[in-house]
């Protein structure tokens, strides 16, 4: 319950003292005053001119246990709020107030009616009389304690959103951006005004589904218990940039309301992009090795060589491609510095089931050449000794299949990589892998990969030429 007197007329009002001109509209500003006064964060006491105490309000009362009965009217601290000791120095610093301009801020110890101490924080101002001159003081305090996290808080939050080294975006519970960093605008693309208010649609080309998910899930049940890692898409005017970013989420409530009422949700990311793809690509290898020598030790077991030469491409299409091809040159194996200028033909040797998962299949014992046109890429791969890359690039579905189609290859097939099969410093033929629209194009690093197995097949299927039939 909060107590006042009126300075200026000097009127007390006790805790249960009535307006004395008992007017309805005097006592609905008091009850509001007192409302206003019990329902501050802060707590609050004021003294007249003369150091009487004529405010005192619930959270002066929670802090130091003193009722507003119990302390208005006291006059100063001495005795019961403050040590005798301290009593001339407090109750000056705080008097003072009256004739300084502006506030003053002041920390010292209070004593609880149990007897503690409490290390407060106070700002101090002077109340003006209707006729301008000094009338009191009144003193707002809190916690040291209470005080500094406060200040953390705050010191906190601003760093957060100006020196971060991470992304900081704080998303309204619209799924909007309401504030965001300087990490996270470079890292969107945008500058930090430019991209508030604005849908994620429109800042990311993929990821946008999971992201808000992500952030509506937050919103609804609280922050998940680890970091997520999320693949986006950034538009950026030289086109989209494809990020991994490690997310962690914070659901933002208002300190203010009875019950939590969600205001958005603190989103802190930060690219893993490389580390991500150096961690793929280790994996990556790793596996491929591990074929590599599973493979080799298969091999070894084929009493056919032939056999053996399918038994490394079925190993190194585990992962790698959706269908494989082996062709090696009809009559015979070209020797480097062959003069001879009859076109180089190509028979099927064996190649992955068409529409089927399954082993590979030998064939090609009629040596029917396989009908290439001028310029197919395992004929550009034999004339250059080395891998040819092709690619479907954005032709619609139905010209990708007809494209697939000309060059003898399986109608899903949209990328193709051909390796040359080397052996004993000749062209024995070619091994072609070929992927469909759910993977990515063949690069550098499949290329490498795709060389070693042609090793291995070049030297079963020159083995096999070696031994004739038997």
């Amino acid at each position: 319950m909060s107590a006042s007197r009126r300075s200026g007329t000097t009127d007390e009002l006790g805790p249960d003292e009535p307006e004395r001109d008992g007017s309805e509209g005097s006592a609905g500003g008091s009850d509001l005053l007192a409302a206003l006064l019990d329902g501050m964060d802060a707590a609050l006491c004021a003294f007249d001119g003369d150091g009487v105490v004529t405010h005192w309000n619930r959270e002066a009362e929670r802090i130091l246990g003193w009722s507003a009965a119990e302390a208005v009217g006291r006059r100063g601290f001495a005795g019961w709020a403050v040590r005798e000791a301290d009593a001339e120095e407090v109750e000056g610093r705080l008097m003072s107030a009256m004739q300084a301009p502006g506030r003053q801020v002041h920390e010292f110890a209070l004593l609880t009616k149990d007897g503690g101490r409490v290390l407060v924080r106070t700002q101090s101002a002077a109340v003006r009389g209707p006729d301008g001159k000094p009338a009191g003081v009144y003193c707002a305090f809190s916690e040291v304690h209470t005080q500094i996290d406060l200040e953390r808080s705050i010191a906190l939050s601003e760093a957060l959103f100006e020196d971060a080294s991470w992304g900081v975006v704080l998303v309204d519970a619209d799924l909007r951006p309401a504030v965001v960093n300087a990490h996270a605008a470079r890292a969107l693309g945008i500058g930090r005004t430019s991209v508030l208010g604005r849908p994620l649609g429109e800042l990311l080309a993929q990821g946008v589904e999971e992201l808000e998910s992500a952030l509506t899930h937050v919103l609804a049940e609280g922050a998940p218990p680890a970091p997520a890692e999320i693949w986006v898409s950034v538009r950026t005017p030289d086109g989209d940039r494809r990020r991994c970013w490690r997310c962690g989420f914070v659901r933002l409530a208002s300190p203010l309301a009875e019950e939590p009422v969600p205001l958005g949700v603190g989103w802190l990311f930060q690219d893993v992009t490389e580390a991500k793809q150096a961690e793929q690509e280790a994996a990556t290898l790793r596996f491929r090795v591990n074929q590599l020598h599973r493979a080799a030790r298969a091999a070894a077991e084929c009493e056919d060589p032939a056999e053996a030469a399918t038994v490394h491409l079925d190993f190194a299409l585990a992962g790698f491609a959706d269908h494989a091809l082996i062709d090696r040159i009809a009559g015979g194996a070209v020797a480097d510095g062959d003069t001879s200028d009859a076109p180089v033909r190509l028979v099927r040797v064996a190649g992955t089931p068409s529409g089927a998962h399954g082993p590979s299949l030998l064939g090609g014992e009629a040596g029917l050449p396989v009908r290439y046109g001028e310029g197919h890429p395992a004929l550009q791969c034999v004339s250059r000794a080395g891998s040819v890359r092709a690619d479907a690039g954005d032709m619609p579905a139905e010209r990708a299949r007809e494209w697939a189609l000309r060059r003898q290859w399986p109608a899903d097939a949209v990328h193709a990589l051909c390796a040359v099969l080397r052996s004993r410093g000749r062209t024995v033929g070619v091994v072609t892998f070929l992927r469909g629209s759910g993977r990515t194009a063949f690069e550098r690093s499949d290329a490498v990969y795709a060389e070693d197995v042609a090793v291995r097949i070049a030297a079963a299927l020159d083995l096999a030429g070696a031994l004739g039939p038997e």
